[in-house]
């Protein structure tokens, strides 16, 4: 396919997949639970962090995450009591266990109180043209408080080679435009043109397919070489090709 046969290709599946249909099969339901701009931010960043497995799973495992601080994300994060946080010892998704899910909470707690909350530690930090050595940063912040060496797995840093697909998705939720009822636009100050594709397998042999990336690992560099690519095919909203390429290996087997 010429450039323009791909852009013209992509941009049909975007159209086709960029839509509310698919939210009963996404995670990002979870956050579409709630208004209040806390609790989407919250509870889509904890839904990310287990966003990998079988997607039944992740679903009913982040809805437990939600029943267990009382369906008011923001309010548990600022007002639990230790009691509260007994409860969740018991959840278990994958690698991700109650011990983790503590700590989540308490540096959530921390973030709110000392860094204007999740949004302000990305607006803070961004760069002028990738939130890559942003996400990087803010691993930092998010593990300033005492934690378990068992924990910092959870949160992925690109500096050190991972394509962060689960933070990177999180990004796309809460900054991409709001219009097609999927992404939530929540974030004001960060622009799209920033973001980069929550790189896995699916998207990762689509693109590989199409010629978009050619590296063979789905990490850090290959990111930066679909980043480059579809920054070609969209500049001001290159991760809108997030739906395609997804779609496509997700849905169609392409």
């Amino acid at each position: 396919m010429t450039k323009t046969e791909l852009k013209d290709f992509l941009d049909s599946k975007v159209v086709a997949y960029n839509n509310p249909n698919f939210l009963e099969s996404d995670p990002i339901q979870i956050p579409h639970l709630y208004t209040k701009k806390e609790d989407i931010e919250i509870s889509a960043f904890l839904t990310a962090t287990i966003a990998w497995g079988n997607r039944k799973s992740i679903i009913k495992n982040a809805h437990r995450m939600m029943d267990l601080m009382g369906n008011s994300p923001f309010d548990f994060v600022m007002n639990h009591q230790q009691a509260d946080l007994e409860a969740l010892h018991s959840f278990v998704h994958r690698t991700f266990n109650g011990t983790d899910f503590i700590y989540f909470i308490k540096s959530l707690k921390n973030i709110y109180l000392k860094h204007d909350g999740l949004e302000g530690i990305f607006k803070t930090y961004q760069e002028e043209d990738s939130l890559q050595p942003t996400i990087s940063k803010f691993k930092e912040h998010f593990f300033e408080l005492p934690y378990e060496q068992r924990t910092i797995k959870h949160v992925s840093d690109p500096l050190k080679g991972s394509a962060a697909k689960r933070i990177n998705m999180f990004l796309r939720w809460m900054v991409r435009d709001s219009s097609s009822n999927v992404d939530f636009g929540i974030w004001k100050n960060i622009s799209p043109a920033k973001l980069s594709c929550p790189l896995d397998v699916h998207s990762g042999n689509v693109a590989r397919k199409l010629k978009l990336l050619k590296r063979k690992q789905n990490d850090a560099k290959a990111l930066y070489e679909l980043d480059k690519n579809l920054r070609r095919l969209d500049p001001k909203d290159p991760v809108k090709y997030d739906f395609a390429l997804f779609g496509l290996g997700v849905f169609e087997k392409f």
